[in-house]
């Protein structure tokens, strides 16, 4: 496969993640489109690091990434659950202020 189609592959995702993450309202459906824009990432450094096929750093750097967006995700989804269980949405423009 060209290196050219997987970039716009990357480049597509990436995309796709970003209008997710600006239209969308759900703190949800916010976290999926940071998930596909760090997947993009992903693609772009594994693609990357195929034009030096004896150092890994793409793939290496890449299991970085998963590493981090696994623990972005546990986090953020715990701090929407709290956030649901006292405003009693997960909308955000509903949430608009911190009540202590």
């Amino acid at each position: 496969m060209p290196v050219e189609h997987l970039i716009i592959l990357g480049a597509i995702l990436f995309c796709v993640g970003l209008i997710v993450v600006v239209t969308r309202k759900n703190a949800i459906a916010v976290l999926i489109g940071i998930e596909l824009m760090l997947n993009a990432a992903n693609i772009n450094f594994v693609v990357f690091s195929q034009f030096d096929p004896e150092r890994l750093q793409g793939q290496v750097f890449s299991l970085f990434i998963i590493t981090v967006a696994a623990a972005e995700a546990a986090v953020a989804l715990a701090i929407i659950l709290k956030v649901y269980h006292y405003f009693k949405t997960a909308d955000l423009d509903k949430i608009n202020e911190l009540r202590g």
